[in-house]
Order: C-alpha cells, then structure tokens, then sequence
C-alpha cells in the first residue's frame, strides 16, 4: 500500500494512493497514520478494505508527511562508500548515528528554508526506514520484520552548523524544514528488497546525484538491528540511511543551495519530492 497524510499542515487527514494512482480519503477508516496504525495487524486491517469504495479525493491537496507523530528521527551518516571519500572521511567501520530534531519534519512538496545566517545549506537524497513493531536487540535476520515500510527523505543539512560549530552533527540537520518526509509510506510488502532501490536528486533542473540502496556500506536490516541495541525503536520512528554522492559540499568548488533553488529527488517505487528554497523567516 502507498499510504499518505494530505491536507493543510496540522490537519493532514490519512488517505492512500489506489492502483491507479488517485487519492483515496481513509479518514472515516482511522483516525491518522501514525504509530497506531502502522503495526502488522493495524495495515492488514487497512490493505483489506476496498480502495474502490473509498471516497475519491479531488483536486491535488498538499501532502504531509506520510508518518503522524514522529518520536524519534535517527539518521546514519557516512552510508555510502563514495559519498564518505567526496567528504574526505573514512569508510566507517560501524554505523555513524546521529539525530534529526522532529521539529523539522514536513511535507515532500513544502518549501525548504535557508536558516538563519545560512551559508552552506545541502541537500540529500535518502532512504527513509518507519518503524512499525518496538524493536530492543533484535538480530539483523529479524529485522526487517520490525519495519512498517518506506519513504523517500530529503536529509537537508547546514554544513557550517554541522561541521565547523563544534560537536555535534545534529547542529546542521534539525532546522525547520530540514526534514521532508514522503510523498508516500510504502508498505514492506511492496518492497521485498529494500537493497536493490535506485535513487536521484535534481538541483534547478540538473542531475547532481545518483544513486543505489545496493552500494550502502551498512544494509537496511543491519541499521535496525545495530540501532536497537542502543535505544528501544518505537512504531513511528524514523530512521533515515544516508546519501549516495553528489551533495554540494563534495563539489570543486563545493555548491550550496540558495533562495530560489528548485530540488527534485526520488526513490524508485517510493515516490517524489519537489521543493523551492525560501530565505529565513520567523
């Protein structure tokens, strides 16, 4: 199932996107889609009812993020061979983590702003894991069964903040809007291989990244298992799993978003994300 949260920020109502790729309204089914309804048992609930019978959304409302009510935002750094040499570090020997303040959260589609005083705001094209059963010590072999499903995330990044402002990452990754989210929430089941997932990102038009889930250092399974050993995940968590190259701050010389900028990213199978970049305002 592709499952969506549309409507204006605050009042997103849940829906999802039929075989034919309409808006389906799911607000008289559930009450959102968030950490109650992303278990095992709550989806198979919900990939039983008929889209068909489901009343048609018209128009083309904004999207939310595809997940309600966040509770952590975890992101692994460094997960792709090339993109750790563009950044002039070494292939980590286990999973770099670090967090993304939830706060940042927001739709695929809504503008991304320049913080305050920003002079080296990056753009990021990953995997994004939602987390669907409490996971504690679970081995890699289980792990993907603890996932809810799969959404394509912008991991915007302040790089100044991030590197030059002292400890620690979370400084560059959690300003507001620094976390797009969606369009859509893919359930597990329509992504048997979440290692074998092509992925792209677009600045004003221009193909800056490329990419595949199949050259991350550490597999998908391995960060919800390694994660798990050191904070319980809950149903709603988010992980997201690190950025192919192409990021502007591995260009020569590196390049930085500014006002007016336009991205474009997506994920095979998980969707797109379009957005305007916008100055710092209040």
């Amino acid at each position: 199932m592709k499952l969506v949260r549309y409507g204006k920020p605050g009042k997103e109502k849940p829906g999802l996107i039929d075989a034919e790729g309409k808006l389906r309204d799911l607000s008289k089914e559930l009450k959102d889609i968030g950490p109650e309804q992303l278990g095992d048992a709550a989806l198979a609930k919900i990939a039983k009812l008929n889209p068909a019978k489901l009343p048609l959304v018209k128009g083309k409302p904004r999207m939310g993020s595809p997940v309600a009510n966040v509770g952590k935002f975890i992101a692994i750094g460094l997960n792709y061979a090339d993109h750790a040499a563009e950044s002039g570090l070494p292939i980590p020997a286990e999973p770099v983590v670090f967090m993304k303040a939830t706060s940042c959260i927001q739709g695929p589609n809504d503008p991304v702003m320049l913080p305050k005083g920003s002079k080296k705001t990056d753009w990021e094209v990953e995997l994004g894991v939602v987390i669907g059963t409490q996971a504690r010590y679970v081995s890699q072999k289980d792990a993907l069964n603890f996932v809810a499903g799969y959404c394509t995330i912008n991991d915007v990044s302040e790089r100044e903040y991030q590197i030059e402002r002292g400890g620690t990452w979370d400084k560059g990754k959690g300003c507001d809007t620094f976390g797009p989210l969606g369009p859509w929430l893919v359930t597990r089941d329509e992504v048997p291989n979440p290692q074998k997932l092509s992925m792209w990102l677009d600045v004003n038009g221009q193909r800056v990244q490329t990419g595949n889930t199949k050259t991350m250092i550490f597999s998908v399974a391995k960060i919800v298992s390694y994660v798990s050993q050191f904070m319980t995940l809950m149903p709603g968590d988010v992980i997201t799993t690190g950025t192919p190259p192409g990021v502007g701050l591995g260009m020569k010389p590196p390049v930085f978003l500014k006002k007016g900028d336009t991205m474009a990213l997506g994920i095979e199978g998980l969707g797109e994300q379009h957005q305007v970049v916008v100055p710092f305002k209040l």
